[in-house]
């Protein structure tokens, strides 16, 4: 068989492998996987000394999100994508958002006209439910995941898109009836608005009260009655960004019951804490987020649930908006008043970097969880596996070829994505992917961008059984 591309002389990495070998590349897929290989026509990529890992899957992304009146998100998906190729990514999943009196159909369609000719990575789609009328559970939701959008999201906070316990139900019953994998973000937002109508009286309007705001138990509450609603349809969802211990024991206890429940961090729950809200000169709400960052107690406590098995993803929740200007963070209102910041950070580049080091590097996990967590769960939890995920014959040839003892500080100056800051400035990390091919395609080339815009293409998926 004659090759397109051999890449010789890396380790491969797997979930549950690790091996020298060579591997052979045709037509965009693995078409071998031996111990030496050669092709006079073939394209060689030495990778000695580097570790060839599966591409990247982020599974949860904001990008050309609408975000409210005069505010935008700063990545589009030129500049998101990019940023994620670079972070060793291949495939990420942003959310195609249904407004409060929005038909599903009509944002999908934009959505897609946004992404259409501008990807550097592949790209799937969840979807966000804020409308859960006649037309959308009824009609629109299930005729879109037999069309492949497998996934849907909810929300238990935000005034303009939370869903009541009995519109959950309802959503919930649609997805578990047509196949498709629910998405939860829990907190709750009475409590919330409580703490924060609070907090105006008090005259307590900066950052720092997004976090006091937002306490643990406002989400482990949620979390357990997400789980409470799921378990009386018979659903398995996925908790998405768990910021603390107690919200991941809930988790522990329902799985004890038998429940399925995929649970998710992030991290921003690994290296941020509430402290870092309280910046001066405004510059806390660099990181307001939801859920919150937490404090080192919790963060250790999320470390447990990446080395004990109760996180399965690992996404960046990356959700970028700028610092400077009027149209992100610092908008007249957010400049004033917490409630109105909006709510993310950018991460969507440095989320591999960060868990190879401080997971892997530091003995917390090992390389084959590393690649568990950061693509190949991803893949079998969204249904691209494996297609997506794996290094294995027949699969696409998405790589990462990383050094693992090159280090780097995290600048922003030096990332891709279309935000001003990085709220992980500074940190040093031991690993980053220097190459990265796409279906075959090499993308990045020693750290130099060589990919084409519109080489990702979008992949469509099947619903669960």
């Amino acid at each position: 068989m004659g090759y397109d591309t051999i890449i010789r002389g890396g380790t491969v990495v797997t979930a549950s492998d690790t091996f020298a070998a060579a591997l052979g590349i045709k037509d965009g897929r693995i078409a071998a996987i031996a111990d030496t290989l050669d092709d006079p026509d073939a394209e060689i990529i030495d990778a000695t000394g580097r570790l060839i890992l599966p591409g990247g899957i982020d599974s949860h992304v904001h990008i050309s999100q609408p975000s409210g009146d005069g505010i935008v998100m700063a990545d589009d998906f030129e500049s998101g994508t990019r940023s994620a190729l670079f972070g060793g990514n291949t495939t990420i999943m942003p959310f195609c958002l249904q407004e409060r009196d929005g038909e599903m159909r009509a944002a999908l369609t934009a959505y897609h006209a946004l992404a259409e000719g501008a990807c550097y990575t592949d790209t799937a789609f969840h979807l966000i439910v804020a409308n859960p009328d006649q037309q959308t559970l009824g009609q629109d939701l299930p005729a879109l995941i037999a069309d492949g959008y497998t996934s849907v999201k909810v929300f238990m906070t935000y005034d303009n898109l939370r869903l009541n316990d009995a519109e959950l139900l309802s959503t919930f019953d649609v997805a578990r009836r047509h196949g498709a994998t629910m998405m939860i973000h829990c907190e709750n937002e009475d409590a919330i608005r409580y703490l924060a109508d609070r907090a105006e009286a008090d005259g307590n309007l900066r950052p720092r009260a997004h976090a006091t705001t937002r306490p643990v138990a406002v989400e482990r509450e949620a979390t357990h009655r997400a789980i409470s609603l799921a378990e009386v349809v018979d659903l398995p969802i996925v908790i998405v960004h768990v910021s603390n211990g107690a919200a991941a024991d809930e988790i522990r206890r329902a799985r004890s019951r038998g429940l399925r429940i995929t649970a998710e961090t992030c991290p921003q729950y690994l290296m941020l804490t509430a402290d870092d809200l309280e910046g001066m000169d405004w510059e806390g709400a660099k990181f307001v987020c939801s859920p919150p960052p937490r404090d080192a107690e919790e963060q250790r406590a999320c470390w447990a649930g990446l080395t004990d098995g109760t996180f399965d993803l690992f996404s960046s929740d990356h959700c970028p908006f700028r610092y400077e200007g009027t149209d992100g963070k610092m908008n007249p209102k957010g400049a004033k008043d917490f409630r109105h910041v909006p709510n993310g950070i950018p991460g969507v580049e440095t989320r591999m970097p960060i868990l190879f080091s401080e997971g892997v590097g530091k003995g917390r996990i090992d390389l084959n969880r590393f690649v568990a967590l950061t693509s190949t769960n991803h893949a079998k939890q969204y249904g691209l596996y494996p297609r997506k995920g794996t290094i294995a014959i027949g699969s696409d040839a998405d790589l990462a070829i990383w050094d693992p003892e090159v280090r780097r500080t995290i600048r922003h100056a030096d990332l891709h994505d279309g935000a001003d800051y990085s709220p992980y400035e500074g940190i040093e990390v031991t690993g980053w992917p220097q190459t990265v091919l796409l279906r075959g395609k090499v993308m990045i080339r020693d750290g130099a961008l060589e990919g084409a815009l519109g080489d990702g293409r979008y992949l469509d998926r099947d619903a669960r059984d």
